[in-house]
């Protein structure tokens, strides 16, 4: 197959597995969207026990103060009665602070089972409400994850065209290119193949050696970028654009790594004056 129709295939296999890409990550995502549903519908689900539980506990309470309630009632009047076969004083006494500790005892238990009826009443709406929220939620929620998997579905059948044409435009590419090149296209934000322009890659805006823009313009073999790795075809200038290089100046990507190595020395050395400086 000449290297032009390979180029050609691949710029039109860059939309496809772009348009892939991008149908693959928003299915990931679609899910999200009940996410903050599903949190507001247990938040109510665990609001809802806590409040049945505390509901159970006031009961319990409300039941144990009326029994109590109900023996201080019986010992006061059984004091009472006592009260007429007495003769003495001290027992007179005696029996008189027995029937106000029990009416002191009676008043409070009256108090504390109302306490526990009114908060029996509280949780009983908050109870109400909350059951009330979770219904209203869990028909929202029901709702959206209709509208979740309707959409899903529709983006899966986009996928699976997208998969037969993909298939079509792979016949006869190398696979390891392919795999490099979807690679790049999804590191890349949907770029896999752009043209090598005036001495510039198109993809990075990087300017490159000019036997290496040489090599792209021969069209021989699939070539990759050495700054963003895309794969890169020749594209001429157009008209009063001028190059970004010339053959004295453009240097090698060998010049490229010579240059990388002095400015990794000046900032070793820069370093080095730093923390003499700070010796000092």
């Amino acid at each position: 197959m000449a290297m032009d129709e390979v180029l050609k295939k691949l710029q039109m296999l860059q939309d496809i597995l772009s348009e892939k890409i991008t149908l693959e990550q928003d299915i990931q995502e679609i899910p999200k969207i009940l996410v903050t549903q599903e949190e507001i519908l247990s938040r109510f689900k665990r609001t809802f026990v806590e409040k049945s539980l505390e509901q159970e506990k006031a009961r319990i309470a409300e039941s144990e103060f009326r029994n109590f309630l109900i023996e201080a009632e019986t010992h006061r009047e059984k004091a009472e009665k006592t009260m007429e076969f007495v003769t003495t004083a001290r027992e007179i006494e005696a029996l008189e602070k027995e029937i106000r500790d029990a009416a002191e005892k009676e008043q409070q238990y009256r108090k504390d089972v109302q306490r526990e009826e009114r908060l029996s009443a509280d949780l009983n709406e908050q109870i109400r409400q909350t059951s009330a929220l979770i219904e209203q939620q869990e028909q929202e929620l029901a709702v959206q994850r209709s509208g979740v998997e309707a959409e899903t579905a529709e983006k899966k059948a986009k996928l699976e065209e997208l998969a037969v044409r993909e298939k079509e435009l792979s016949s006869g590419l190398d696979q390891e290119v392919l795999f490099k090149f979807e690679r790049i296209i999804r590191n890349k934000m949907g770029r896999g193949i752009v043209a090598i322009r005036g001495g510039v890659c198109m993809g990075c805006h990087m300017i490159l050696p000019v036997q290496f823009a040489n090599t792209v313009r021969q069209g021989e073999e699939i070539v990759f970028c050495p700054y963003c790795s895309r794969i890169l075809y020749y594209e001429e200038a157009e008209e009063g654009q001028e190059e970004f290089f010339d053959i004295e100046d453009s240097g090698s990507l060998s010049d490229l790594e010579d240059m990388e190595e002095e400015e990794f020395e000046d900032e070793e050395e820069e370093e080095e004056k730093v923390n003499v400086d700070y010796e000092e």
